[in-house]
């Protein structure tokens, strides 16, 4: 059976090129919404921090309508370290939306997800989009992809990929870039000629793969996957296998069954090979699972999924500000949400330790596994986390550690300190190019030389450097980097910090603290720009005399103190140190409170 009236498809692109704004006037434009309806921007990035943030996190499906012909897309996320998340999703489609920037044209990402599209002899669509850009370059762009298709030993029916011209933003495109286009017809119409309807045996038994597992409350896990071959029927049993043999096949009942339809789960009283479907009801099910019939059990293939490269240990609040924000504190509840975690996320692993209070959390980044933290915060969970540190892998018996693509795009005044901390870092030159008044450099650079680097960067650049990673290998151990070169400024006692004492700190170095926030002795409160540690008194008042008032002196001017994202808070500890995560603040501490016992083991180790 070819499904003719189906087409699946996903759009892949890199961090920021717009494959959510051209998702929204794909939506708007296949009529999903009524005219009078109010719709605001990036419809799909319906995660709170993904609105914030302006990224996409999860994948997401969507569905719209043209020429009679439904349409499944998968939006898709384009940072490096939600990789996972696109590999999983490319088993559902048959087709690919490969989005290019007109200006900055194939970047790190691109060529990833593009890899993974071609493993699975998807045919591509080029969607050259921002085509508005005062700086676009359309006549190189469609050349730079079809050398990076060469250069990933694309089949020849890729390799003549068409390339379609677009802005996002205006909802137009057009196959001659020298013209400017109406509307994203001609997209759909290249959709509808160029990639592949789905196949299948309409009367086999039912397989079907799931891509994507959410988790409702109300009914449980809701499994989401293209159906193999036959049909599937709400309220009927199946059994669910494993291709990779994880788990042994077990009976289950769907019970309910739902379809995409625009931006909205419509329940189904059936569906059919190729549909894009979403089940409820079956209990213990995971991505990658297969349902199949109950006569003919046999698992689908399923990508094998890119092992993680980070990892941090998350343990229990035991600061003494313990339990005061958070309402899930427990190492019980903590590990309930960590395992209930990786259901949805294939590319995070956790471990239980010797330790009951303490679990390892490995991600692909540090961003993948912020974005957890951040995430966990927000849902009323009190916890503290270690610093990242890069996974090594013994290779024939050589000590081997992930090596990161890293591409930098700069003014070229900046190129001689960028080199300079490339060189401290054990970064590698691997190409070099202009790009008019800035320059494009790229590195290959051990993961763990990019800890605490992104704030530093900018520093560096003004603010006018744009960075991008890629995982690239594992490579023999490079040898030593330093982690931080600057120390921390220490909470002397526990109390709340005053001005006087926050006036007598700063000359030691940057705060991170106002007055009148609460301190504990062993809480850092601010970074030294020398080594080694201080202690500092912010709580220290200024006490009345027989000779003056308290405030009979000069008003005390405050330098404004240093805001600490959760981010840079991860970028900044060093070994010794913790973040303390609750919903209402992020401290960072000492591994050990108390000075004398932090004095008594440095100078054990010395």
């Amino acid at each position: 059976m070819i499904r003719e009236d189906l087409r699946n498809i996903a759009i892949v692109a890199h961090v920021d090129h717009g494959k959510t704004t051209l998702v929204d006037e794909m939506l708007k434009q296949s009529g999903v919404f009524r005219q009078n309806q109010a719709v605001g921007e990036r419809i799909m990035d319906s995660n709170d921090l993904e609105r914030e943030r302006g990224i996409t996190i999860l994948a997401k499906n969507t569905a719209v309508r043209y020429k009679g012909v439904k349409i499944n897309i998968v939006d898709t996320p384009g940072h490096a370290d939600f990789g996972g998340e696109v590999e999983r999703v490319l088993k559902m489609v048959n087709g690919v939306l490969l989005l290019v920037d007109a200006f900055e044209g194939p970047m790190p990402q691109t060529r990833f997800v593009l890899q993974k599209a071609l493993e699975l002899r998807h045919r591509i669509i080029v969607v050259v989009n921002k085509m508005d850009r005062a700086d676009a370059r359309l006549d190189q762009i469609a050349d730079e992809v079809l050398e990076l298709l060469l250069d990933l030993d694309a089949a020849e029916e890729q390799l003549e990929s068409p390339v379609i011209y677009c802005s996002g933003r205006d909802g137009t495109a057009t196959l001659d870039y020298t013209q400017t286009g109406k509307d994203l017809a001609p997209l759909f119409d290249k959709i509808l000629e160029y990639i592949e309807p789905p196949k299948g045996e309409e009367n086999g038994e039912l397989q079907m793969l799931v891509s994507s597992v959410d988790y409702n409350d109300y009914i449980g896990r809701i499994a989401t996957g293209r159906i193999e071959r036959g049909k599937i029927y709400p309220n009927t049993e199946a059994m669910i296998s494993d291709y990779h043999g994880n788990i042994n096949p077990y009976r289950a009942k769907i019970v309910s069954l739902y379809e995409f339809d625009g931006l909205a789960k419509t329940a189904v009283d059936f569906a059919e090979v190729g549909d894009i479907v979403s089940v409820s009801g079956i209990e213990k099910i995971n991505i990658g699972n297969t349902i199949c019939s109950m006569n003919n059990v046999e698992p689908v293939p399923f990508v094998k999924i890119s092992e993680p490269t980070v990892e941090m240990t998350f343990s229990v609040n035991d600061s003494p500000f313990a339990g005061r924000d958070g309402k899930f504190v427990t190492s019980r509840q903590l590990r309930e949400r960590l395992f209930k975690e990786i259901l949805k996320d294939v590319s995070l692993r956790v471990e239980e330790t010797n330790s009951a209070d303490t679990f390892k959390v490995m991600g692909r980044g540090e961003m993948h596994l912020s974005i957890l933290i951040e995430t966990m915060r927000r849902e009323g969970y009190e916890f503290q986390v270690s610093t990242p540190r890069v996974l090594f892998k013994d290779i024939d018996g050589i000590k081997n550690e992930p090596v990161d693509e890293l591409v930098i795009d700069v003014p070229e005044e900046s190129v001689g300190v960028i080199m300079e901390k490339m060189g401290q870092r054990k970064g590698e030159l691997v190409h070099m190019q202009p790009q008019g008044n800035r320059m494009r450099l790229e590195f290959l650079i051990p993961s763990r030389g990019l800890f605490g680097y992104r704030s530093e960067f900018l520093t560096d650049t003004r603010g006018e450097g744009v960075m991008n990673t890629l995982f690239h290998g594992y490579t023999p151990y490079k040898g030593e980097i330093p982690r931080r070169q600057s120390g921390s400024l220490i909470a002397f006692e526990t109390g709340e910090s005053v001005t006087y004492g926050l006036y007598n700190a700063q000359e030691r170095g940057s705060l991170f603290i106002g007055p009148g926030v609460p301190v504990y002795e062993g809480m850092v409160v601010g970074s030294n720009p020398k080594a080694g540690d201080i202690a500092v008194n912010v709580c220290k008042k200024k006490h009345v005399t027989n000779m003056r008032a308290s405030g009979s002196d000069e008003a005390l001017r405050l330098i404004p103190f240093r805001q600490m994202s959760l981010e840079e808070a991860l970028e900044f500890i060093a070994e010794d140190e913790l973040l303390e995560v609750t919903p209402k603040n992020t401290r960072i501490r000492k591994r050990i409170l108390d000075k004398a016992q932090r004095l008594k083991l440095a100078s054990k180790k010395d």
